[in-house]
């Protein structure tokens, strides 16, 4: 009996000291390493916030390396989304015809979905859906035959190039010439789902992903899941040190400062664009460029079952009155 009694004992201590570690642990105990299948991704954060994969409301869990809170974005993004969003792709007219698909998008998300990319829970909400529309938005803007903004036909056109067409630039940064020199005779256009332009965008990017993009980056025109690799690591990654990413700002994964909110940046799919593309786009008030961003945000919502009335209001879906992080951001969108 003593015996039995003892057992009991240990195992009660046992289970209130693994109750203590959740209790207690905070997003601070998770180092942000990133650790993934082929190495890391410097400056990228394990499921994202700690709470990500809450054991209860309230209650913190720590995550584990390459946890991404039991979710896949395949689980709830289905093909036939995928293929009412750019139902044009393929068209006679379309310039990447045949290059894009539903497979190379999944294949491409799940490596990025240890980071948070489609699978994060903020104050117990789950936030996939909503990024999945607001990446595929940039997405179906940046790549879109299309010129308009009115017509559902006109937002139908996303995915109809894979590169920049007829480019007069190599896009060479020689302040870069140390740590990514230029390829003899390689151009550094705009490639990709969410096209990155420049030597410097090239090598980091390689480097993250482990391929050799900054001598090759034509491999992003050859392979449709790396076209997307590429678009979802820009969405991933702060386009400088110290700053949020795309990711960050939409999911809310970000605490503005007293100056940002005298700048009136604010957590949504307006300070998207702002991060992305910075005074191309951001504090110009209403223009032509960031309301086609937005109606294609609000028309993938639609098509993912969310509904364009869960945007948001007008200040967190524009970032018409913000000011950008980065003035006069030199990088093509």
């Amino acid at each position: 009996m003593l015996h039995t009694k003892l057992m009991e004992y240990k195992v009660l201590l046992t289970i209130l000291a693994f109750i203590l570690v959740l209790v207690n642990c905070d997003e601070s105990s998770v180092k942000p390493s990133f650790g993934g299948a082929s190495g890391t991704i410097n400056g990228l954060r394990n499921c994202h916030l700690c709470s990500a994969c809450s054991h209860k409301p309230g209650k913190p869990r720590c995550c584990e390396p390459n946890e991404s809170c039991g979710r896949a974005v395949s689980d709830y993004f289905q093909k036939d989304q995928f293929e009412k969003m750019f139902s044009n792709r393929n068209s006679v007219e379309a310039h990447a015809k045949g290059f894009w698909d539903y497979h190379s998008f999944i294949t491409a998300s799940a490596y990025f979905q240890p980071y948070g990319f489609g699978t994060t829970y903020i104050n117990w909400n789950f936030m996939g859906t909503k990024e999945i529309a607001a990446f595929l938005a940039h997405v179906g803007t940046k790549t879109s035959c299309g010129h308009k903004v009115a017509t559902k036909e006109q937002l139908a056109w996303g995915l109809c190039y894979n590169k920049e067409m007829n480019s007069n630039s190599d896009y060479c940064d020689e302040h870069y010439k140390n740590a990514y020199p230029c390829a003899p005779g390689v151009a550094y256009y705009g490639r990709g789902a969410l096209p990155i332009y420049w030597n410097y965008n090239y090598g980091e990017a390689g480097e993250d992903l482990k391929v050799d993009l900054l001598n090759h980056p034509e491999y992003i025109e050859q392979n449709s899941t790396l076209a997307f690799q590429v678009a979802i690591w820009r969405w991933m990654k702060p386009i400088k040190e110290h700053q949020p990413s795309a990711h960050d700002v939409f999911i809310g994964y970000w605490t503005p400062t007293k100056n940002d909110t005298l700048a009136k940046r604010v957590s949504g799919f307006g300070a998207t664009m702002n991060v992305l593309y910075g005074d191309l786009v951001c504090g110009k008030g209403d223009n032509e460029s960031m309301n086609n961003i937005i109606s294609h945000y609000l028309y993938y919502l639609d098509l993912m079952g969310v509904g364009r009335e869960e945007a948001g209001p007008h200040d967190v879906v524009s970032c018409a009155k913000q000011v950008v992080f980065n003035p006069s951001y030199s990088s093509s969108p």
